[in-house]
C-alpha cells in the first residue's frame, strides 16, 4: 500500500519520536534522574516504537498498520508518566506529542 495514505501519521510518529528521545535525554540532565528512570524508559520506548512503525508505513509495507494499536498503547503509558512530571517543561512537551501520536494511531487502527 502507497505511503500517502499515512504522510499525517508518519509525520505524527517521527515528532513524538524526537520528543521521546530529547525527553528522555533532558531527564538524564535533571537533578534527581533516579525519580525519572520509568520516564526515561518510557520515553526510549516509545521513541522506537515510533520510529519502527514510521518506517514500516512510510516503505508501504502490509505489516505497519500492526503496529499501531501497540503504538497507541506505549504512547499513551509514555503520556501518563510524562504528565507526572509536567512542572518540566521538556515532559510536558513530550506528554502533549504521545496523546496526539496515540490519537492519530488509533484513528487508523
Amino acid at each position: 500500500m502507497s505511503h500517502e495514505k499515512y504522510i499525517g501519521l508518519i509525520d505524527a510518529l517521527n515528532r513524538c519520536a524526537i520528543e521521546c528521545s530529547h525527553c528522555a535525554m533532558a531527564c538524564l540532565e535533571e537533578e534527581d534522574v533516579k525519580m525519572l528512570t520509568g520516564c526515561i524508559k518510557l520515553d526510549l520506548d516509545c521513541a522506537e516504537i515510533c520510529r519502527s512503525t514510521a518506517s514500516l508505513l512510510s516503505r508501504g509495507s502490509e505489516h505497519g498498520e500492526h503496529l499501531l494499536r501497540e503504538c497507541a498503547e506505549i504512547c499513551n503509558a509514555c503520556a501518563d508518566e510524562c504528565e507526572k512530571h509536567s512542572h518540566m517543561e521538556h515532559c510536558k512537551k513530550c506528554a502533549e506529542e504521545c496523546r496526539h501520536c496515540a490519537e492519530e494511531c488509533s484513528a487508523i487502527a
